[in-house]
């Protein structure tokens, strides 16, 4: 017996918009009610396709186009009975009398459609500044951008500007360098990749370096000439092809012009359920603000997963099911040449804007057993909540396993397992997949270490305005190779004997990545000095301070 839907079960169901939120919702719905009328209208010539994967596509990582089509009109139609309207553009909503205006694009014709129930998934538009020229920048949203783009690339294009350093411009970077372009990624911020902080943004501007891409930090472009663009400093740079990558906004207007309520971010409002002001009007994806898990306030969060999900909740709401509403944690990763970087929640630079209190751990562990050929070195950094050990959020930049890292800590996140549980967690082990003390472990242990005090770290930023004694722990060769300066070298296993040297006041303890740092500075507090680890060494310091020496 088919499951009742809340209107009964002819109910006539209209989605605004497909991919990711529109198309969940729809093939729920209809695996919910067999009976139901579900009409999908989407403005453009596809209604699920592989958005993610575009900037593939545009380097020729993804070699057919086709690939990236998952679905079509005449497939949903076979499978799901679904009313699949492209090339369809709703253009007004009634929410008194239900119903919407609809254009058809190709033939101009309108017509009026009407609902029982209505759900609204516009997606995001992508920011493109008002700037002399701008009509050549191209976009990356949907399939026909990048035909567009493919089209400009195989023409005589030879260098690219592209405008934003997030996650779609580094793809897109990586990308076009595959098509041996000379590529420029101009970034108004003093770092790639907002997401992650300084210190851990920096190793991946020097993996977009090292494979040849130019990034210009600071600066912004004023405007695009016919073959280069001008930054505000007045530099010019080659520009055969000019992409905006700065960011997306929400499609709420359809909504506002309805009378529908929007949030502080300007996305639409919807309460747990998905529902918006309007009676019988739901929303999802990209267009709505989503409860932070952090802050527990709405936020943007334009990311696939919450959109299938939300999708999904949405036809379970209409059909009149129980539903677990959840807050997003925002967990996201890019690709870098031969890196990965990925975060969840919030990063330090959002806590202190804040004014949030965090701990911060830092650690540099491989990805699998040391002994085991073909490690890999990663960075992973955890934000703490120093009262409730509560997980703020978590960064990792590397190779192999730094995806599986962050997807446990967003787990831990959503579980409401605390800092120090990670260290419990039992997590699969052999050589060659990980370590008998994972590095989620790992992290867990120094968490529950600064919990109950038997560590005491301050962090790499902290350094120049501490006053103290810099002790380095390494061996002598090690501290040849680099060193911060006006440390002094005594060695972890000469420090008992060597204690005596050292003058009152307070010390900090440095080694490579904190390891040894944590056991000097043991030493050292039960011989009776006051104490500090530096968090995550000198490889963090180092990070640190490359990013610092970029914008002098």
């Amino acid at each position: 017996m088919p499951l009742a839907v809340t209107k009964g079960v002819d109910v006539k169901v209209v989605i605004v918009g497909g991919v990711a939120g529109g198309m969940s919702a729809a093939t729920r719905l209809r695996r919910l009610n067999e009976d139901a009328q579900i009409v999908v209208f989407e403005r453009g010539a596809h209604v699920s396709f592989a958005n993610c994967g575009l900037p593939y596509y545009a380097g020729g990582v993804i070699g057919e186009r086709e690939a990236l089509l998952l679905q079509t009109p005449d497939s949903l139609a076979a499978r799901f009975e679904l009313d699949v309207r492209v090339r369809t553009e709703v253009t007004s909503i009634d929410p008194d009398a239900r119903t919407v205006t609809v254009r058809d694009l190709v033939t101009g014709v309108e017509a009026v459609e009407t609902y029982d129930e209505l759900v609204l998934s516009p997606g995001a538009s992508p920011i493109v500044p008002d700037l002399p020229g701008v009509d050549r920048a191209l976009v990356l949203r949907d399939v026909e951008d990048v035909d567009r783009l493919v089209a400009a690339l195989e023409s005589t294009a030879r260098s690219a500007v592209i405008v934003g350093a997030g996650f779609i411009g580094i793809e897109l970077a990586e990308n076009l360098r595959r098509r041996d372009l000379d590529v420029t990624v101009v970034e108004l911020a003093d770092q790639v990749l907002a997401p992650l902080d300084p210190e851990m943004a920096a190793p991946v501007a020097d993996e977009l370096r090292s494979n040849g891409v130019r990034i210009e930090l600071g600066t912004q472009v004023a405007s695009i000439g016919t073959d280069d663009v001008t930054l505000t400093d007045g530099r010019v740079l080659p520009a055969d092809v000019v992409v905006m990558a700065i960011g997306v906004r929400p499609e709420s207007a359809l909504a506002v012009a309805a009378g529908i309520e929007t949030g502080p971010r300007g996305g639409i409002a919807v309460d747990e359920k998905m529902r918006t002001s309007a009676e019988h009007v739901y929303a999802v994806g990209d267009a709505v603000e989503k409860l932070d898990a952090i802050s527990g306030q709405p936020g943007l969060v334009p990311l696939a997963n919450p959109a299938n999900r939300q999708g999904r909740l949405v036809a379970d709401v209409i059909s009149g099911l129980p539903v677990r509403p959840r807050p997003v944690v925002g967990t996201a990763i890019v690709g870098v040449f031969s890196l990965m970087a990925a975060a969840v929640g919030w990063n330090e630079k959002r806590l202190r804007a804040a004014g949030r209190s965090y701990r911060a751990i830092h650690t540099h562990p491989q990805s699998h057993a040391g002994y085991y050929p073909g490690a890999q070195g990663m960075s992973l950094k955890l934000l703490v909540d120093p009262d409730t050990d509560a997980i703020l959020g978590a960064q990792g930049v590397g190779g192999d396993g730094v995806d599986k890292r962050i997807d446990v800590i967003a787990t831990a996140m959503v579980g409401g397992i605390t800092a120090s549980e990670l260290a419990d967690l039992e997590l699969a082990y052999a050589p060659q997949f990980g370590s008998a003390k994972d590095p989620v472990n790992m992290l867990g242990y120094i968490a529950d270490n600064l919990r109950v005090g038997t560590a005491a770290t301050i962090q790499w930023h902290e350094l120049d305005a501490a006053g103290a004694v810099l002790v380095d722990v390494r061996t002598p060769s090690e501290f040849a190779a680099g060193t911060i300066p006006g440390a002094v070298n005594i060695e972890l296993d000469a420090l008992r004997s060597r204690a005596a040297e050292l003058p009152s006041g307070e010390i900090v303890v440095t080694c490579q990545v904190g390891q040894r740092g944590h056991t000097a500075a043991r030493i050292l507090r039960q011989l009776g000095c006051d104490v500090r680890n530096l968090d995550g060494g000198y490889r963090t310091w180092l990070a640190g301070r490359a990013h610092a020496d970029l914008l002098v």
